[in-house]
Parts: structure tokens; C-alpha cells; sequence
């Protein structure tokens, strides 16, 4: 009796054991994009994270066209836990989720401890970032995406050609459009950018600028009067000059396998300016340059010499999918990013800054990044959001209408009036579907 007795518990505690073993066992899947920032801080991320959480695995799915690899996993019912793709992405995988309705409400994860640190995620993010549109992109109170790798965006140029008898950087839009003719002068262009995606930044700061922070939230949340306004025409009208000034190659290169060719323009002083995020260094890390090149940086000329001027802070996204299966290790994983830990193998293997308090004193004094993150230390005002959700409509792609009729204004192919004409007669039509539910 007491023999079976023992088999008994010796079975039960191998049972416990096999249990406990597949219990303990976890793969948590993240896919995200391969871009500008690389993978060695993920793959670095995800080493951490096993080690301090026995048991777990972290597969990592990166790649440039990652939005094209998840559609049809995502149709077939086959989530991973967590993606990093940001709002606006190529693809427009992360809008179209939003639209569905299909991310998970992740506001628990603020009153979330950071791991080993005994202070709630909402404490350490930078406040503000979990209070925009594109965090909280139902106007409900809650967030469902989390923000990570901020970037102050605005022009780049070539520092070497400024100061002294030189170019001189132009403080307001009149003084921009002078410069533009002098260096035309020269041979050099004003203007390039890399494709037209990238002026989502430049013209929500210029829509802040010339209107405020009430007339651009107004216009996120697709109030046609907004876009109908004087300031909003501004806008439009400041980029169909800009327009006049880009340099001739732009449009052709102005793509996916191509666009590295006109940030090469500025490294080349073949142009002056380009809109761009502070990633852009690391990106053309390798590639030639003037004699002489460095890199420089500034906001958004202003209207008046006693006006605001503004850079727009893009931030990159991590969101938990409907449909994930390790939900709470997701939500784990995602508090383990804003860790100094973590902060610190991103900025040491990527370059890239969480929004996290204290994120600034992981650079060195001598660091070219204080460039970049110093702008609102200069007088620059920050402008953070995007448009709000809203359900699909048909026919109706804002995001194309808004930033790619940009090539056809480059082109001569459409005017600026109709141009914005196409962009309110879409907002309306969002409007109304917005109104309609």
C-alpha cells in the first residue's frame, strides 16, 4: 500500500512537473519593421528579456515589407503578440487595424510597474505622448498604441554652407524663399525630399504654426471648416511655392527604391533642405559627401519674425493585435521598454531615444543627436498628433490625397487649388461617415 502510495505521488509530482515545465514555456511573437533603426537593439531586446523571464521566448519577425507579410497571417487568423509598425506606415497595416477596430486596449500597461525601477509606466513616458491622437486614436481616454523611438522632424541641410560668408539660415518663410533664389543663383536647388510620405511631419507643423494647436486638432478630427480656413489655404499655398524650388530630380526618385538618391542631394549640395527625422544621419551613414559636410538642423521657418516656430515630434508605435495570445506577456515585454535598460541598448545600438524621462542623459555632451533633441530647447514649439480613426470609406485614401498629389504639384500636373479642393471634398466624405454611425 504504501509502495502504491508512493508511485502515486511520485507520478503526481512528474505530472506537477511536465505541467508546471509547459506552463512556464511561453514564445511571445513580435513582428515589426526592419528600417531605419536596424535590428540589433531588437535582437538585444529580446536576449534581455528571455534572461529575465526564464522560461520565455521572444521570436522576432523583422523586414522592410512587413506590413505585406502580416496581411494575409492577420486574415488567416494568425496574430503575433506585439507589432512595431508606426501610423502611416507603407502598407497602412497599423491605420487599417485602428479603422477595424482590431488593437487591444492597453491602458492597464501605464499603471504597470517598469520592471526592477518602482514607477509606473505613465510616470516614466514623457508626458503628452500617451495623450495624442495617434496613442489614443478613439478619443475615449484609453490608449491602444505605445509610443516609442521619438524623432524631431524638420529640415536638414549641409551646416558647412551656412554662417559667415555664407547662406544664411532663413528665420521666416520670406526669408526661405529669398535663399531660394540665391542659391538658384548658384546652381543649387532649395528644396528635395525623399518621398512624399515624409511631409505628414512638415505640413502638421506648418498647420500648427500658421494656425495653432485648436486648428490643427480641429482638422485631425476632419472638421472641413478647418481645412476650408485661411490657415489651412497657407499651408497649401507655402508648399506649392516650396513647389517652385525642389530640385528637378525629386518626383522621379521620389519612391521606395530611390528616395536614399534625394537625400543624397543634400550630402552632395545639390540641394539645401530636406524634411526629415533624426534618423536620417545613421541612414546615410555610409554614403559620400561634400568636403567639409555636417550635418545641420532646424524647425520650420516661421511667419514673422515674431512668430512661433514649430517641429513636429514623430514617434513610432508598438501595439498589441485583437487575436494575440500572450496578451499579459506582451503587456510585459512593453514594460520592459521603457526600463533604462532597455533606453539604453536602444539608443547604443539603434541611436534611436524612448520618450522616457531622462532619455536626453544617455548622450554625451559631444553627441551629434543633442542637435536634434535640443530644438525645443531653442525656442521650437513641439506639434505631436495625426488624424483621428475613423471608419473606411470607400474610394476615400486621405493619406494619398493629402501627401501624394505633392508629386503632381512638383509636376505642374495639379494645381494647389485643386489640390485642396480634392483634400476637403475627402475629409467631408470621412465626416459624414464619421456622422452616419
Amino acid at each position: 500500500m504504501l509502495r502504491k502510495s508512493l508511485s502515486i505521488c511520485l507520478l503526481g509530482l512528474l505530472l506537477f512537473a511536465v505541467i508546471g515545465s509547459a506552463v512556464q514555456a511561453q514564445t511571445l511573437k513580435i513582428a515589426g519593421l526592419d528600417g531605419g533603426w536596424g535590428r540589433e537593439h531588437w535582437d538585444e531586446l529580446a536576449r534581455r528579456f528571455e534572461a529575465a523571464n526564464p522560461g520565455v521566448t521572444v521570436e522576432l519577425t523583422l523586414a522592410q515589407n512587413i506590413a505585406d507579410i502580416l496581411r494575409p497571417q492577420i486574415i488567416a487568423r494568425n496574430y503575433p503578440d506585439i507589432i512595431y509598425l508606426a501610423v502611416g506606415s507603407a502598407g497602412g497595416l497599423t491605420d487599417t487595424l485602428i479603422k477595424e477596430q482590431a488593437i487591444l486596449d492597453i491602458t492597464d500597461v501605464l499603471d504597470m510597474e517598469v520592471p526592477g525601477e518602482g514607477v509606473k509606466v505613465r510616470d516614466k513616458i514623457v508626458p503628452g505622448f500617451t495623450d495624442t491622437l495617434i496613442t489614443n486614436p478613439y478619443g475615449d481616454g484609453k490608449t491602444y498604441l505605445a509610443p516609442l523611438f521619438y524623432s524631431p522632424c524638420g529640415l536638414f541641410y549641409n551646416a558647412d554652407l551656412f554662417g559667415p560668408g555664407k547662406y544664411q539660415l532663413p528665420e521666416t518663410w520670406d526669408e526661405f524663399f529669398e535663399l531660394g533664389n540665391q542659391a538658384q543663383q548658384d546652381g543649387i536647388a532649395l528644396f528635395t525630399y525623399p518621398t512624399t510620405g515624409y511631409f505628414d511631419a512638415f505640413f502638421y507643423a506648418l498647420l500648427t504654426q500658421l494656425g495653432g494647436p485648436e486648428l490643427f486638432n480641429r482638422a485631425m478630427n476632419y472638421d472641413v471648416a478647418a481645412w476650408e480656413s485661411p490657415e489651412a489655404t497657407r499651408a497649401f499655398e507655402i508648399i506649392g511655392e516650396i513647389a517652385k524650388y525642389t530640385h528637378p530630380n525629386t518626383v522621379a526618385q521620389a519612391n521606395v527604391a530611390n528616395f536614399t538618391k534625394n537625400q543624397q542631394l543634400i550630402l552632395d549640395n545639390q540641394a539645401l533642405f530636406i524634411p526629415n527625422g533624426t534618423w536620417l544621419p545613421n541612414e546615410m551613414k555610409d554614403a559620400p559627401r561634400a568636403d567639409g559636410f555636417e550635418w545641420g538642423f532646424m524647425a520650420l521657418p516661421k511667419q514673422s519674425k515674431d512668430g512661433d516656430s514649430y517641429s513636429y515630434t514623430f514617434f513610432e508605435q508598438m501595439y498589441i493585435p485583437k487575436g494575440a495570445r500572450q496578451v499579459d506577456l506582451a503587456k510585459k515585454f512593453i514594460a520592459f521598454m521603457y526600463t533604462d535598460e532597455a533606453a539604453q541598448v536602444i539608443y547604443e545600438k539603434a541611436g534611436a531615444v524612448q520618450p522616457i524621462l531622462g532619455a536626453s542623459e544617455l548622450m554625451a555632451d559631444d553627441d551629434p543627436n543633442k542637435l536634434f533633441y535640443t530644438i525645443y530647447d531653442d525656442g521650437a514649439k513641439a506639434s505631436m498628433g495625426a488624424f483621428a480613426a475613423a471608419p473606411p470609406v470607400a474610394g476615400v485614401d486621405l493619406a494619398s490625397i493629402l501627401f501624394g498629389t505633392i508629386d503632381s504639384v512638383v509636376n505642374g500636373d495639379v494645381t494647389v487649388e485643386q489640390w485642396q479642393k480634392d483634400v476637403v471634398n475627402a475629409v467631408a466624405k470621412i465626416r459624414a461617415a464619421i456622422d452616419a454611425q
